[in-house]
């Protein structure tokens, strides 16, 4: 169940109207590293260690990955991709690296985490 409260905030498609309740998501706890390689080497014969050796390696290769500009696809969980936003310029020839002012990394689920984001419950909680 994905919890959630209402917020106050002003609608940004019109400015002038009048401020409007919105929904919220509102996390219930946190799941470290060190928790997911406990539950991982209970569904499996690998140790919590080697369970969380894998998901260090994981993140050094996604991020070397990243770095050196490729998607990177972890199956069914989904993919991670670079995006850059920067100053326009009159001329291709004009843009040059220092033009981009952000980077960012895009996240893009798979069909498994779509799937729930379709059939989530949602339960309002008190503000």
């Amino acid at each position: 169940m994905i919890k959630f409260r209402s917020v106050v905030k002003r609608n940004l498609q019109d400015t002038e109207g009048p401020d409007k309740f919105y929904a919220q998501a509102v996390s219930d706890g946190r799941v470290d590293l060190d928790e997911l390689a406990h539950f991982a080497s209970r569904q499996s014969t690998v140790s919590k260690a080697d369970c969380y050796a894998v998901l260090i390696s994981l993140l050094e290769l996604v991020v070397y990955h990243l770095e050196h500009g490729k998607i990177v696809k972890l199956g069914e969980l989904g993919s991670f991709r670079m995006s850059v936003s920067s100053e326009g310029q009159e001329l291709a020839d004009e843009l040059t690296a220092s033009a981009i002012k952000k980077a960012k990394i895009i996240f893009s689920p798979g069909t498994d985490l779509k799937e729930m984001l379709k059939t989530a419950k949602f339960s309002k909680i008190s503000a």
